[in-house]
Parts: structure tokens; sequence; C-alpha cells
């Protein structure tokens, strides 16, 4: 198992594990996805994390970086999409994801990280208790955007 940041030849299976993750979004055509992957694998406040087994994308997770004036000018990382392909999970390869972003997070001067999780994703959150985040620090508060 490698990990690794994502590179321009990941998109195939980046958008593999979304569509795992996230069956009922909306499929981008190649153009708009690939203009949004290199957006977000060129930015200097986003990072992509893969693991790659076999030759083959089998977890994600992104880091975003959010500046901030407050707490010594220290960024504020927010970890989304936390994929572990199904045949994958239960070996620790999203422990590795995540730790490879927090590690990235921390050496970016983070002074802290949060998640968000759906609230029925009990196995998710062991995960994420074992890594040290704690769900009862800070609560999160979540508004999804209108219907069109």
């Amino acid at each position: 198992m490698q990990i690794r940041l994502a590179c321009e030849d990941d998109l195939e299976g980046i958008t593999h594990l979304y569509a795992c993750l996230r069956p009922e979004d909306p499929k981008l055509d190649i153009i708009q996805a690939t203009a949004l992957f290199l957006n977000v694998i060129r930015s200097e406040v986003t990072s992509l994390f893969v693991a790659e087994v076999d030759g083959q994308l089998a977890s994600t997770c992104m880091l975003a970086l959010i500046p901030n004036v407050a707490s010594g000018g220290c960024h504020i990382g927010v970890i989304e999409h936390v994929i572990t392909l199904p045949d994958h999970r239960g070996k620790g390869i999203a422990t590795k994801t995540i730790d490879a972003a927090l590690t990235f997070a921390w050496d970016k001067r983070c002074c802290k990280v949060f998640l968000l999780s759906g609230a029925t994703r009990t196995e998710a959150h062991r995960i994420y208790e074992s890594l040290g985040f704690n769900g009862d620090v800070e609560r999160g508060f979540v508004i999804k955007a209108p219907a069109p």
C-alpha cells in the first residue's frame, strides 16, 4: 500500500471512489470533472490524499486549509470525503490515509482539524476516534442547499 497525494492520472479512480460513497450524486461530464479535479489537486489550500493498493485507488480523503486570523494565524483544517472501497474496508487503509492528511495539516500549522460524518456511520466514527477525533469537543451544524 502506498499513501500519496493524488496526481493527474488519478481522476478515474477518484471518481469511482466518490461514486461508491455518493451514488446519487449527479454525474459530471469528463470536461467538468477534469477541470474540477485539476483545480483541487493544484490548489494551495486543498490536498487530495489517496491510498493505492495493487495499482488501484482503495481510499481517499481531501484536506482543505482555511486561512485564519485567530489562533495566532494558524490554519483550520477540514477533512472531507473519506472513502474506502467496500472490499478494502477493515484493513486500516482509511486510518493511514487520514493520518497522512493529519500529518500534512500539522506540518502546515493547523490549530485544529475537523471533519463531519453522517450521524449513523458508527463504524467510521470509531476510525475517527482512534485517530484522536472527539465528537464531544465542539458541535457541528449543517445546512444543505435548497433543492433547485
